[in-house]
């Protein structure tokens, strides 16, 4: 692996082709392909940008979906083989891709440092002979896609039977040429977790080495830990446990019930030979009824990602926690030579404030959701309530899976639904206080499906005049850090500790800005709570509140591990552990003398 860090799945449209852009100079990079249709227009586009034939995959064919995703990952492994082999082929010097590929890698990296013994070779053969090493060990990042779990609509395939979204995805991936990972998103889905099993790429040879590997995205160890063994049991081996905040993050949000990205990583890292063991234990013998012997235990990695905003943070948790890697995602989208951002869009967040981002109801599939105040898709949604229209047309349907109201399930943020849905709230006869706030929670849902994909049709100049143009956008809150456009090389830079790209240097530790989100999430929850409050919504509050003052606790005993950081740092850190504390001791006091 070259870099220490890859770029996670943004949105739908933001990284659908980060790997083009990127993948050249070692960087690995993660591809949704949740919306088939948004892939087939970018594979158009590729396909015509490089002067090729394009044959469309129409969507009365028998398994389109799959055929589509397939298509695409092949095209996007075919250009990003091409582009490393001319990159490879060019010559050191000033300018040249393959020189920027070893001026981007991390200063310590062995790669890095036997190019700078290179450079400083005065001998012309010798030179040579490292610049030829220097080739042949050069790894492009891989192409890796997300399938999130729970986006499993089921449809109607040409012979009337029901075919699966996500299925459909994995076959796509499991059917392409790519030798690389599939990251599975937002918890278990037994029915998919099974289908894996249909692929041989999954399985490994004599040497565990697989053709393509399986990624769980995963907020605390117990779960992470049943997904495995569900898998294991299968002959199924999770090659990265990929770790991601509860609620410092992009995209969905999941509040993990006040568990902590701190204790988290202590339980992963206390416990990792224990559960690789045990893993094992259950796979080999899976196997053995396969069929298949192997004489090692294959590599599990483990990685972290969710607001990491600074060198020292990713170094800290790389060392402190034997990590492999770490995941940066929302400060890429600030780099336009990385990720799909529409020039509107990419204006308001690079001059955004901490105030404009914030966790939203705004997702159809009822799970909490990073927004951003300002987003053109927010100023629609508002546009149209207004008008006396809220909601949106229901074009892709991919998150349609409400039933209240009709047989076929429709989405919650379609026009259709929030008009069933408030011509039933007129009727309950509520104060207009009450009527107000089921009116806004009802109208804050957000159509992400043509949300998330318009800025890549948008940057491309690929979208039709009847689409809508109005994005959605879902950064992590630590993007309110970063202000401005960057270049890879800059970016790059601020994570290997080169360039500082913070705009405030009084910035708090990663894990105080989370330790914050969440208990602001619970003061709203509270306070949503606190009209109807029951025995089992208190012991869900307590239980939530000791969480956090469990990892406040392992934080205080933290602080002085973190070594890399001055005496200073470190003391405001506590400082700011124990106004915390005082905060969450204080929350709502009728609901504390309950509890």
């Amino acid at each position: 692996m070259s870099h220490t860090f890859h770029i996670p799945v943004l949105g739908l449209a933001y990284s659908v082709d980060t790997p083009v852009k990127v993948a050249r100079y070692g960087i690995s990079s993660v591809v949704s392909i949740v919306d088939d249709i948004l892939i087939e227009k970018m594979r158009q586009f590729y396909t015509e940008k490089n002067n090729e034939p394009f044959i469309p995959i129409d969507a009365k064919e028998e398994d389109f979906r799959s055929k589509r995703i397939t298509g695409y990952l092949n095209l996007i492994n075919k250009i990003v083989d091409s582009q490393f082999r001319k990159l490879k082929a060019e010559p050191f010097g000033p300018g040249t891709d393959i020189t920027r590929y070893f001026e981007l890698l991390p200063e310590t990296s062995p790669l890095k440092i036997k190019y700078r013994t290179m450079l400083l070779e005065t001998d012309p053969d010798k030179q040579h002979r490292l610049q030829e090493e220097l080739r042949e060990e050069m790894v492009k990042g891989e192409i890796q896609v997300n399938i999130m779990a729970k986006v499993d609509r089921m449809n109607p395939d040409l012979k009337g039977e029901q075919i699966s979204d996500a299925l459909g995805a994995l076959k796509g991936f499991a059917e392409s040429s790519l030798n690389s990972a599939v990251v599975l998103s937002a918890g278990m889905n037994p029915r998919l977790y099974s289908y894996l099993e249909n692929f041989p790429d999954f399985l490994p040879n004599q040497f565990s080495h697989f053709n393509k590997t399986i990624i769980l995205k995963v907020s605390d160890f117990r779960s992470a830990l049943i997904q495995a063994k569900f898998l294991a049991k299968k002959g199924l081996w999770v090659s990265e446990f990929r770790i991601e905040s509860g609620l410092n993050c992009g995209g969905h949000a999941f509040a993990t019930e006040g568990y902590l990205l701190g204790p988290i990583l202590e339980e992963f890292k206390e416990k990792r030979q224990e559960m690789i063991q045990e893993l094992y234990g259950i796979y080999a013998k899976a196997l053995e009824e396969k069929g298949i012997r192997l004489n090692l235990i294959p590599e599990l990695k483990i990685s972290v990602q969710g607001g990491i905003g600074t060198a020292d943070e990713n170094n800290f948790l790389m060392n402190h926690y034997n990590l492999d890697a770490t995941g940066w995602g929302s400060p890429f989208l600030l780099v336009p030579e990385a990720t799909n951002v529409d020039e509107e869009t990419l204006e308001l967040i690079s001059t955004a404030t901490k105030d404009d981002f914030y966790i939203s109801g705004s997702s159809p599939l009822g799970i909490p959701f990073n927004n951003f105040r300002k987003s053109t898709a927010e100023r629609q949604r508002i546009e149209r309530i207004e008008k006396g229209r809220p909601g949106s047309p229901c074009v892709k349907k991919f998150l349609s899976s409400n039933t209240e109201f009709t047989d076929q399930p429709i989405c919650t943020a379609s026009r259709e639904y929030q008009n069933l849905k408030l011509k039933q709230l007129e009727a309950e006869g509520l104060s207009p206080e009450e009527y107000q706030t089921k009116f806004e929670e009802i109208t804050e849902k957000l159509c992400l499906c043509e949300g998330l994909a318009a800025p890549a049709l948008l940057k491309n100049n690929i979208i039709k005049p009847k689409e809508s143009k109005a994005v959605a956008i879902c950064p992590g809150p630590n993007l309110a850090y970063f202000s401005g456009k960057f270049s890879l090389d800059e970016m790059v830079s601020h994570i290997y500790g080169k360039l500082n790209l913070l705009n405030d240097p009084n910035r708090p530790n990663l894990f105080v800005n989370e330790l914050n989100l969440y208990v602001d999430y619970l003061k709203k929850d509270i306070s949503k709570q606190i009209q109807e409050m029951n025995d089992k919504k208190v012991k869900y509050i307590s239980k939530f509140k000791e969480q956090l003052q469990n990892g406040i606790e392992y934080y205080k005993q933290l602080v002085p591990k973190i070594t890399d950081q001055t005496e200073v740092y470190r003391k405001k850190m506590l400082n700011e552990l124990q106004e915390i504390e005082e905060t969450l001791n204080n929350l709502n006091p009728v609901v504390s003398q309950e509890i």
